[in-house]
């Protein structure tokens, strides 16, 4: 028995990390469309409020909440895809352990 087969995992885990630092770096195109709605809506809200001479304290606010939304959700992701691969992992060893414990020498 080969080593387990965990390349879909890490491909995923590798999309999924460069997903995260786009959005630490402020990206649009790793949100989904509830986050991407959030942004645009605290950025509406920010802009209307300058123009009116206003604080956007509460713009800001809602703004890093959706940034800071969009970056649990994909630490979250890459932490499930890893217990996942180590699962498989795990799997594979016990396998390979009965495997060998159950020959006959």
């Amino acid at each position: 028995m080969g080593k387990p087969d965990t390349r879909r995992l890490d491909r995923e885990i590798r999309l999924t990390e460069r997903k995260l630092d786009a959005v630490r770096e402020r990206e649009m195109w790793p949100l989904d469309g509830r986050e991407r709605r959030a942004i645009f809506a605290a950025m509406a809200g920010g802009s209307y409020r300058v123009v009116r001479g206003r604080s956007t304290d509460r713009a800001d606010r809602r703004l890093e909440t959706a940034w800071s939304g969009a970056e649990t959700r994909l630490i979250a992701e890459i932490t499930a895809l890893q217990t996942e691969r180590q699962r498989i992992v795990t799997e594979a060893a016990a396998a390979k352990s009965a495997k060998k414990s159950s020959g006959w020498w």
